[in-house]
């Protein structure tokens, strides 16, 4: 075991020279510190690369990122992101909800952003609800354009949202027939007749 004293004792080897300092490694944007005023060091974040789903990939079932997300391929189901691109040899089948949308491709069913983008290859088959819009010449388009101030809001939030209706009165109590009294007045003249 390595003590401190023999190091120090005299007639002990010195130490080798440092070897020439290493060029520092690329860091990571996402891990490279910086300096704030009053001198503490922090983690600079930077905003993650957008999802890619490759041509050649074919998805069933619902997709939702609070990121940005890239579609060449197929998509049967919905979609939820914050920058949705779809590709020119994309086709959605489903609802898309995001903040911004660029459609290049082909969707078939419902579209709600507060910014949508119809480029000259788009292909839409739905209703698309937006805050603002844009239709380049050339884009095919089958379906009604709503304005909305909160495009994002869907309808199974909007059903949360609104109240229950009120419950329905109770019906009245049911009146007694005359008949009933009157059979119920035979019943009651036998059993005091054989009593």
């Amino acid at each position: 075991m390595f003590s401190k004293s023999r190091i120090n004792e005299p007639g002990a080897k010195p130490a080798p020279e440092a070897a020439p300092a290493k060029p520092a490694e690329a860091t990571p944007s996402f891990l490279r510190t910086g300096q704030t005023d009053s001198g503490q060091s922090h983690v600079t974040k930077s905003k993650p690369a957008a999802s890619v789903l490759a041509s050649d990939l074919t998805i069933t079932g619902n997709l939702k990122t609070s990121g940005d997300i890239v579609i060449e391929g197929v998509v049967d189901g919905d979609i939820r992101a914050h920058l949705l691109t779809v590709g020119e040899s994309a086709t959605i089948r489903g609802e898309i909800v995001a903040d911004d949308i660029v459609i290049n491709g082909r969707v078939i069913g419902r579209v709600r952003g507060l910014k949508v983008r119809l480029t000259s290859s788009a292909q839409v088959e739905g209703d698309i609800i937006h805050k603002t819009i844009a239709i380049e010449s050339g884009a095919h388009f089958e379906g009604s354009v709503q304005r909305q101030d909160d495009p994002l809001q869907t309808n199974r939030e909007n059903a949360k949202a609104a109240p229950a209706p009120a419950p329905a009165p109770a019906p009245a109590p049911k009146q007694r027939s005359e008949s009933s009294d009157v059979v119920r007045q035979a019943t009651e003249a036998k059993k005091s007749v054989k009593s």
